[in-house]
């Protein structure tokens, strides 16, 4: 996810078209989406920006949670932003835009978020993009606004470690294993946050998948 380029949503294991099934039927995606969306609590009239939105799953559900809220899904696959359309119970439920993570200010606008949030995208990035992308949702928001992030964070235990090895293989071991070594808060903080933390943690067949929460002064 760079301007550049960017790592499809299911990396090489498989078609993005088969994105929904494989992460719902492995990583336990109603619990985890439904924390976050529980961190996140979308108020009227806010703005929320979803860094690497992917095909809308998070978003829409935003949408659902809040309708009075704005939703904005940014991503540079079109082809899962065509994904993420279809599955829309109504036009403009959430403003899709086409473009990259570590671009968002330039498309977006400093300032313009209430919330950044993100979900299973930076484990997947490098980690010079994963700051960038950190830097650019810190820019988005406006002083007091919160970021939220799912992602694979630290593996804990053997079992875990020998479940994320499937994450490697489909993402790279490069971009990933960071995220496994527990970088993402120090990341977090480095990019200006504050009151980082690991908020919730969801073991599953692929990996643990935190939830962290941040906040920018």
């Amino acid at each position: 996810m760079t301007t550049t380029g960017f790592t499809p949503a299911l990396g090489r294991f498989a078609h993005t078209r088969h994105y929904d099934t494989v992460i719902r039927t492995l990583t336990r995606e109603r619990l985890w989406r439904a924390l976050a969306a529980m961190h996140i609590a979308p108020r009227p009239d806010e703005t929320i920006t979803d860094i690497g939105c992917g095909t809308g799953s998070l978003a829409l559900l935003l949408a659902r949670i809040e309708p009075r809220a704005r939703i904005i899904g940014l991503d540079p696959d079109p082809e899962v932003l065509n994904l993420a359309r279809r599955k829309e119970p109504a036009v403009g439920t959430v403003d899709w835009r086409v473009g990259p993570g570590d671009a968002a200010v330039e498309l977006l606008g400093a300032g313009t978020a209430d919330t950044a949030v993100s979900s299973l995208v930076l484990h997947q990035c490098t980690p010079a993009v994963k700051r960038a992308i950190l830097a650019q949702m810190f820019a988005l928001l406006r002083p007091g606004g919160r970021l939220v992030i799912a992602d694979y964070g630290l593996q804990r235990t053997r079992a875990m470690r020998l479940a994320f090895l499937g994450v490697q293989y489909a993402d790279g071991r490069a971009d990933t294993q960071p995220n496994a070594d527990g970088v993402l808060p120090g990341l977090i903080a480095g990019a200006g946050f504050t009151a980082v933390r690991e908020a919730e943690l969801v073991p599953t067949l692929t990996g643990s998948i935190s939830v962290y929460t941040a906040r920018r002064g």
